[in-house]
């Protein structure tokens, strides 16, 4: 059984001094160095300002200090800090005796002794990360031990059990990285690397394609660190587009493949498989399940090559259901660790479990949305987003517009693309299914124009197709 780590009452109450009487364990005691705790409070009262907005930017809270003295210090502080008042020694000792706390952090005394502790804040930026290297190990030993003693407790759900465990252990190290203002070098640099290749490619896409020549036009391949959110009502053909975008991006007639990863709530792996070599190998599915094929004519070969095809491209398909996007983010980052990745499709968003189903539902699309959004930088990949469309467009017989986004209005400003898949304006009303051609309106772009074009779909292969008239 893991040893006893936390510190016990007596120990997160005492006195500086009797913290250092203290400071002699028996056994092992969690990572922590009063020295460096006491040097960042003595910067923070040297130079107050400057300091604790240092601290706030790299995410420093009062629990990062493991000395309970040294935690009361920094969060009034903090609150100074927030009150705007001269951070000095002189206000500190004036707020914490008016809060009667000033005792129990060792007296003026102590905090005299913090102020002479350094003479410069110049190593402040070295004790900030000290302190926050420190704290995220004592959280890590939490959650290893609590994970130890859950393991011995355990009574059933492993895939549950190990989800929670990745999820609390991302929560812990999440913020490990603080997010400050770049200088505009780097970003400069990055700028014209793309611009270089933009003009030695002239003309040809800078991302992955779409599988589609006008909607390439348009947007040059689907960008890295967007997010594309693809939109229709149901049965419009959204996850047949996206299972060509996924057959294009990693099986293009041009170019190198990229891996693409498919997050599928609502069908099983195995039924996509069905649907991409079917489409593929443009056997008729319906012929198919009624057994009307010949086991030895054209369409059985085909689908015998394209099977073959497919077990060798790099498709990643994750069909867990009841998932949310903490959960999500987790699964794409093992993998991209292990293979790198070059395009993401989740399908949909809707359907992704929220993390707290007490909050309205707006509020769960929403974390969703920005979830992905994030997800979209920090793996560097494009993110295709499905997504449901109200019924405002049906019921009013009109063209379906960014208003009409299902559920939250943070996917529309989330999302760098827009795309809405919706039938053309002559088809016929009578069934509520995707007609032999479709429009694509490009509804929104960040970095280029907008638009429509048309699509020609194989209704009977459940592919889409580049328009011909």
């Amino acid at each position: 059984m893991p040893e006893d780590v936390t510190p016990s009452a007596a120990q997160r109450n005492a006195s500086p001094a009797a913290a250092a009487t203290a400071s002699k364990p028996i056994g092992r005691t969690v990572p922590h160095s009063a020295e460096a705790e006491e040097y960042l409070l003595g910067c923070c009262l040297i130079d107050g300002a400057d300091s604790i907005a240092r601290c706030l930017e790299a995410k420093i809270t009062p629990e990062a200090f493991y000395n309970q003295a040294n935690r009361t210090i920094y969060q009034k502080l903090c609150e100074l800090y927030q009150k705007n008042p001269p951070v000095e020694i002189s206000v500190l000792a004036e707020e914490l005796r008016s809060a009667r706390l000033l005792d129990s952090v060792g007296g003026f005394a102590y905090l005299s002794q913090l102020s002479a502790r350094i003479p410069t804040t110049a190593q402040t930026p070295y004790f900030i990360d000290r302190v926050r290297e420190l704290f995220l190990l004592r959280q890590l030993i939490t959650v290893a031990t609590t994970t130890v003693e859950n393991c011995f407790n355990f009574q059933g759900g492993i895939e549950e059990f190990v989800d929670s465990v990745e999820r609390d252990v991302f929560e812990v190290t999440q913020a490990r990285v603080s997010d400050g203002a770049k200088s505009m070098k780097d970003p400069t640099q990055e700028a014209m690397r793309v611009i270089q290749k933009m003009m030695m490619k002239k003309g040809e896409l800078t991302g992955v394609t779409s599988g589609f020549k006008d909607l390439d036009t348009l947007t040059w391949g689907f960008q890295k660190q967007e997010m594309i959110v693809l939109a229709a009502r149901p049965s419009m053909g959204k996850t047949s587009l996206a299972l060509n975008f996924v057959e294009s991006a990693s099986m293009p007639k041009r170019g190198e493949p990229v891996a693409t990863l498919l997050f599928s709530l609502e069908m099983s792996s195995a039924q996509l498989a069905l649907r991409m070599l079917c489409s593929r190998a443009k056997v008729n599915l319906k012929l198919l399940r009624e057994g009307l094929l010949s086991k030895n004519g054209d369409d059985n070969a085909r689908l015998v090559a394209v099977a073959d095809e497919f077990s060798k491209a790099p498709i990643f398909i994750d069909d867990s259901s009841h998932l949310s996007i903490m959960e999500l983010r987790a699964k794409a980052r093992r993998l991209h660790a292990r293979q790198k990745l070059g395009l993401i499709v989740v399908d949909y968003l809707q359907l992704l479990s929220p993390t707290d189903s007490k909050v309205p539902r707006e509020q769960q699309v929403s974390e969703a949305s920005r979830g992905l959004k994030a997800l979209s930088k920090e793996l560097d990949v494009p993110v295709i987003v499905l997504s449901q469309l109200n019924r405002s467009s049906e019921t009013q017989q009109r063209t379906p517009k960014l208003a009409d986004l299902r559920e939250s209005g943070a996917i529309e400003q989330d999302a760098d693309v827009v795309l809405i898949l919706t039938r053309p304006k002559d088809a016929d009303e009578k069934f509520q299914v995707a007609a032999d051609s479709a429009e694509l309106i490009v509804a929104k772009q960040r970095n280029g124009p907008v638009g429509d074009l048309k699509l020609t779909f194989l209704r009977d292969i459940t592919r889409f197709e580049n328009f011909t008239q």
